[in-house]
């Protein structure tokens, strides 16, 4: 399981501790679709939530995606990561805010478009590591002897606006972990 869609559950559920339940918008046609919300489903339990797992493969699903979750009553949405979602913050994000559901995905973009919360890779470090890297070629050192990085930092990025649109109190703690805040 990749372990930021666990800490997005997580967060989201710091926010809307009252929620029973939760769903997971995954896209079928992802092969890890079936792995992301299989594998997130005792971590749902541990908290005490039932998961339910929305499907969207395009933009075209997405209002059929939140017509079902407004009739599922779910207390929040987490959006797992996929290329058609990251290519759709913002119609996501003005879809949550639309049908007032407190939402959490990767990217800051869905933050800043109006979604509740963004938690995943800083989009900033990969730029630093290639600044980084280049110094280092020009300095003479080889390409192919440069370690491989991955990300380490994520973000956490929170909508204080969103937050009081929906009526939410985000808790102190979580503020203090924030990266940003867009108020």
């Amino acid at each position: 399981m990749e372990q930021s869609e666990l800490e997005r559950l997580e967060l989201l559920h710091e926010v809307v501790p009252a929620a029973s339940s939760l769903a997971l918008l995954v896209n079928p046609t992802n092969p890890a679709a079936e792995t992301q919300s299989t594998e997130l489903q005792p971590a749902a339990r541990t908290l005490g939530l039932q998961l339910q797992v929305l499907h969207a493969s395009a933009e075209r699903d997405f209002d059929a995606a939140f017509a079902s979750l407004i009739q599922m009553r779910a207390g929040g949405l987490v959006i797992v990561s996929d290329l058609v979602f990251n290519t759709h913050s913002e119609p996501l994000a003005a879809l949550t805010l639309h049908h007032a559901v407190p939402a959490i995905f990767q990217f800051r973009e869905f933050t800043a478009a109006g979604g509740l919360m963004s938690y995943g890779d800083s989009a900033t470090e990969p730029y630093h590591q290639v600044g980084i890297y280049a110094g280092r070629i020009l300095k003479g050192e080889k390409p192919a002897d440069l370690p491989v990085h991955q990300s380490t930092k994520a973000e956490l990025i929170i909508n204080l606006k969103t937050a009081k649109a929906l009526g939410l109190t985000v808790p102190q703690l979580l503020l203090g972990r924030a990266d940003e805040i867009i108020e």
